[in-house]
């Protein structure tokens, strides 16, 4: 089993920046993806944004994020950042960290944390 732990969010101004951090813990021999979902009210949980536990392979960002946000990780730690920047009101939602094995299929999910991009 795998364990994750996030960390960060909260209220920040249009156009403005936060970070996401999720650490995992457990079996993370199985992780091969890192990744954050979110879920707007009344949306479905969409991607946002995944990274390769291996070095040498590419980011895959959604078309809504790109330029704006920037995914990475830390294998030491085992955790998976997210940082956000140019915040805009839609980006409002819970935001989930997420590990998937080989073939891209989830392993666990974090317990999600709050954005709000308001003024």
């Amino acid at each position: 089993q795998v364990q994750l732990v996030e960390s960060g969010g909260g209220l920040v101004q249009p156009g403005g920046s936060l970070g996401l951090s999720c650490a995992a813990s457990g079996s993370i021999s199985s992780i091969y993806f890192m990744g954050w979902y979110r879920q707007a009210p009344g949306k479905q949980r969409e991607l946002v944004a995944t990274v390769p536990v291996a070095s040498g392979t590419r980011t895959n960002y959604a078309d809504s994020v790109k330029g704006r946000f920037t995914i990475s990780r830390d294998n030491a730690k085992n955790t998976v950042y997210l940082q956000m920047n140019s915040l805009k009101r839609e980006d409002t939602a819970v935001y989930y960290c997420t590990v998937r094995d080989v073939l891209g299929r989830p392993i666990a999910w974090g317990q999600g944390t709050q954005v709000t991009v308001s003024s």
